[in-house]
């Protein structure tokens, strides 16, 4: 589809027959097309940090740059790209896997990479492992925080997929977001609360809380931000300051769930367990 549209369905199904006909002939053209995601996936992470309320923006406008940044992510790969393409081209040719690419199952993301440990997709539909999500809403979470994620990991030396299994938790997988009386967003996915310190702005909320294993419903102060940039990038600077248990427990999810919640993060007795299920059963191993 290189010097195509983005969208062209035509040259989709033209390269699904060169895959069958001529697998490693059409390997370079589905790595393009896969990177060529990937770097769009890049730019609505970098737009969704953006303010989204300035006086020309709607939903058309935001259609349209949606739209143009799929178009410029197709025009980049087919010029040399950023090099994804020829590393995934030179590992499926080493593992002699290039007669297992489906090029519309690639580019559609159908059968999408997982950003946590690239090389093993999420699980298809029908066939999942028992209490392992695999909705579409889940696939988008984890494409929306991937690079978030993958920064605050950078800053406090958690894996990726521990601090993304949080939001999942705290959030519904991105569904249950904080949201201000007038729909405003917080951009807050791992429920911080706004303490005496914080001086910032704050979204009162009806939530959830747990006195001797009681659950009650209380309304409390909770953080709000500007972007997801700077949610995730406050919640690894909590990490480092109050819950250094979570953070020294290296690779073991377990251990990490334990030092969240031994610190006082959540009253919910089973928040351990939730968030480490929530590791095991929807985020690989690290590769």
């Amino acid at each position: 589809m290189q010097g195509s549209l983005a969208i062209d369905a035509q040259a989709l199904i033209a390269l699904r027959a060169q895959a069958k006909s001529s697998p490693d002939a059409a390997l370079g053209k589905v790595a393009s097309q896969f990177e060529a995601m990937f770097m769009q996936m890049l730019l609505k992470s970098m737009r969704d940090s953006l303010p989204q309320d300035g006086m020309l923006d709607s939903e058309a406008t935001r259609t349209y740059v949606g739209m143009l940044d799929q178009q410029l992510a197709a025009s980049l790969s087919s010029k040399g790209g950023i090099g994804l393409a020829d590393i995934l081209v030179k590992q499926l040719r080493a593992s002699g896997g290039t007669g297992a690419v489906d090029p519309a199952a690639a580019v559609s993301g159908s059968a999408a990479v997982n950003p946590f440990n690239p090389g093993e997709g999420y699980v298809k539909p029908g066939t999942e492992v028992p209490g392992k999500q695999s909705a579409a809403h889940v696939r988008e979470f984890i494409d929306k925080v991937g690079v978030y994620a993958s920064s605050a990991s950078s800053e406090t030396g958690v894996p990726a997929r521990f601090i993304a299994a949080q939001a999942a938790l705290e959030s519904n997988w991105g569904r249950n977001e904080i949201r201000s009386a007038d729909g405003t967003q917080s951009y807050n996915l791992f429920g911080i609360k706004a303490g005496r310190d914080w001086t910032g702005k704050t979204v009162d909320v009806v939530t959830t809380e747990y006195t001797n294993g009681t659950a009650a419903r209380t309304t409390e102060k909770f953080r709000a931000y500007d972007s997801y940039a700077q949610g995730f990038l406050d919640y690894a600077q909590l990490l480092k300051g109050r819950y250094k248990a979570a953070v020294a427990a290296g690779d073991n999810p377990q251990q990490f769930a334990q030092g969240l919640q031994q610190g006082g993060y959540a009253t919910d007795p089973l928040y351990a367990d939730k968030i480490a299920r929530i590791i095991n059963t929807n985020f690989s191993a690290r590769a």
